[in-house]
C-alpha cells in the first residue's frame, strides 16, 4: 500500500525477531531500511533477502550496549541516505534476575540495552529531524511486563518501565517539532530470541510454543509479522496525530481478573 513510500527507516535490533519483521514490513511499504545488530551474519542475510525482493536496505554492525554505537548508527544512516525519517528501537535484553539475585553488572546490562541505547538513538535521530525542520516518527518496542512483570524479570522491568516514561517525555518535548513518538507494549511473542530464552532459563522442550499457545485466549503467541504491521501503521501518516501513546499489544487485559 506504500504507507512508507520514500521514507528512511532505521530499525535498531533489526537483524532478527520482531525487528527483522518490522524491516520486512517497512520495505514492503516502500521504505529504505537500515538495520543494526551485533552479529553480521543474520543482518547481512536479512539485507540480502530484502534486496533480492527489490527493496533497498543496509546493515550496520553495532553493539547497542554501547551508547556511542547507538548514536553512530543514526549518523551512518544519515551519511548513506541523507536523513532518518523513522526510528524503531526494537533491541531488548531479557536475561533473568530477581530483586534479590540481580547483580549491579546485570542491572547495568539491562539499562544499557533497554533504556540507554533507545535514549541516545532517539537523541541522534531527533537532532537530525529538528536540524532539517522535518517531521518524523519513532516507535519504541517495550513490553507488557513494564506494568509490573514477573519476579524473575526485575532488571528487565526496571529498564523497560523507564522506556515507557522516556517515550512519553520525548513525545511531549517534541510534539511542536511534529515528531511523533509512541511505544508498543508487546506480550509473549514467538521469536528466535524467545525460543532461546525459554530453553536457556526454563528448560523448555522444542514444542513449548504449542503448549504455550494452548493456554492463551487467542490460541497462539503474538506473531512478529502482526506486530510489524502495527508498527508500520504507527510510523506512517495513517496513524494521524497520535503521539505519546504506549499501547498494550497483547491478548491479556491489564486489570482483568477471572
Amino acid at each position: 500500500m506504500g504507507l512508507l513510500d520514500d521514507k528512511v527507516v532505521l530499525v535498531n535490533g533489526g537483524s532478527q525477531g520482531v525487528g527483522a519483521a518490522i524491516a520486512r514490513a517497512a520495505v514492503r511499504e516502500g521504505a529504505v531500511v537500515a538495520v543494526t545488530g551485533r552479529r553480521p551474519e543474520p543482518g547481512e542475510a536479512l539485507v540480502g533477502e530484502l534486496s533480492a525482493a527489490g527493496g533497498k536496505a543496509m546493515f550496520i554492525r553495532a553493539d547497542l550496549a554501547d551508547a556511542e554505537q547507538a548514536m553512530h548508527a543514526v549518523g551512518d544512516v544519515v551519511a548513506a541516505y541523507g536523513r532518518v525519517d523513522c526510528l524503531v528501537n526494537s533491541a531488548g535484553l531479557t536475561s533473568r534476575g530477581t530483586l534479590l539475585d540481580t547483580t549491579p553488572e546485570l542491572f547495568d546490562e539491562h539499562i544499557a540495552i533497554n533504556l540507554k541505547a533507545p535514549f541516545f538513538a532517539m537523541q541522534a535521530a531527533v537532532a537530525d529531524m529538528v536540524a532539517r525542520k522535518s517531521p518524523g516518527t519513532i516507535v519504541n518496542i517495550i513490553t507488557t511486563s513494564a506494568h509490573g512483570g514477573q519476579p524473575f524479570l526485575a532488571p528487565y522491568v526496571a529498564s523497560k518501565a523507564g522506556l515507557v516514561g522516556l517515550t512519553r517525555n520525548a513525545a511531549h518535548a517534541h510534539r511542536w517539532d511534529r515528531i511523533r513518538i509512541n511505544g508498543l507494549n508487546i506480550g509473549w511473542t514467538a521469536t528466535e530470541g524467545e525460543d532461546a530464552t525459554q530453553k536457556t532459563f526454563h528448560d523448555a522442550t522444542d514444542d513449548w510454543r504449542e503448549e504455550a499457545a494452548a493456554k492463551l485466549p487467542m490460541g497462539k503467541l503474538g506473531q512478529p509479522d502482526e506486530i510489524a504491521d502495527f508498527v508500520v501503521f504507527l510510523l506512517s501518516d495513517r496513524s494521524g496525530v497520535v503521539t505519546g501513546s504506549v499501547i498494550d499489544w497483547d491478548q491479556n487485559v491489564l486489570g482483568g481478573l477471572d
